[in-house]
């Protein structure tokens, strides 16, 4: 299929398009010349519910499939809802797999997560790593979900002939991200802290956990080029990363965070609170061998917009 990939010829399926990550990649989907994109939203379409999907399938008849709708949160969001959490992610990427395979989809991009990784993996994660131990507990059903796709990918290439594929992305931010304390993740959830602490005139700020933990961020253009350049250029089996290659420390972190949103008080860490899994970073040499795919934005950058944006109100 990528031999002769042109955008303004797929009819493009596109779930969670109407979410942070989805609304960056309609615009590029867009500036590359697609004109038929159907994004339904969770009222138009429950993807939980298989009679729905099969009637999306019907009346939509994509050539591509590229499946972002997830439910997910951090931290607190994981602890609160391990249930629904691994029940709705992986029954609407098993639904919407099995439809489409039956649908004849051309090609299938399935967004698999970082959670999937095991709590000690080795730093940098490297993707053949993914199956050597269980992931940090705290979204561990959230991240086995979302990593039981990749075994349906896999087994309907083998047995179906299906051309389905896996991206890894690591954490994601950036203009348009979800503010909301109760299911935010960490960079969105810092930005909120450190303006409202600013705007109070509040001389310290209270975070999660020791501080100590790292994590690696991506910009959600970039993650949105990346997506694109993998249903474009990439047809295989494997899982394949998707990130920067670098990880920084929370308490680092807070500090960029502090810096761009002007906030100039204390830090305070409680270390009752879940660190989550201890180190992230990913190997991302695989993306780049495979479809050219490379990060442009630093955290720096991306964090001065995306505050920017915040502080402007802008839902992207």
């Amino acid at each position: 299929m990528s031999a002769v990939f042109s955008w303004p010829e797929q009819r493009v399926l596109l779930t969670g398009g109407a979410g942070f990550l989805g609304k960056h990649l309609t615009k590029k989907l867009i500036a590359r010349g697609a004109t038929n994109i159907t994004a339904p939203t969770k009222d138009e379409a429950d993807l939980r519910d298989l009679e729905q999907v099969k009637k999306l399938l019907l009346r939509v008849n994509p050539t591509l499939v590229i499946h972002l709708a997830a439910v997910v949160g951090g931290i607190g969001a994981n602890r609160a809802n391990p249930g629904r959490f691994f029940y709705d992610n992986a029954v609407m990427g098993i639904h919407l797999i099995e439809e489409s395979r039956k649908a004849g989809v051309a090609k299938y991009v399935q967004l698999g997560t970082v959670c999937a990784y095991p709590k000690f993996a080795p730093v940098p994660f490297r993707e053949d790593d993914i199956w050597n131990g269980y992931p940090e507990e705290t979204n561990a059903p959230y991240g086995l979900a979302k990593k039981m796709l990749l075994v349906q990918l896999q087994a309907y290439r083998q047995q179906y002939g299906f051309n389905g594929i896996f991206l890894v992305p690591v954490n994601l931010y950036g203009p348009g991200d979800n503010y909301d304390l109760e299911s935010s993740h960490v960079i969105p959830a810092l930005i909120r802290k450190m303006v409202e602490a600013k705007k109070a005139d509040a001389s310290t700020v209270e975070l999660w956990g020791t501080g100590k933990a790292s994590r690696e961020f991506l910009y959600v253009e970039d993650a949105a080029e990346g997506i694109l350049l993998g249903a474009e250029k990439y047809d295989g089996p494997l899982p394949v990363n998707l990130g920067t290659g670098s990880e920084i420390a929370i308490k680092d972190l807070a500090g960029l965070v502090a810096k761009a949103a002007g906030f100039t008080g204390a830090i305070k860490w409680d270390e009752t609170k879940p660190d989550g899994q201890p180190r992230r970073q990913l190997d991302v040499s695989r993306a780049e061998q495979l479809f050219g795919f490379k990060a442009n934005v630093s955290l720096e950058e991306g964090l001065k917009k995306t505050v920017e944006s915040y502080l402007g109100g802008i839902n992207v």
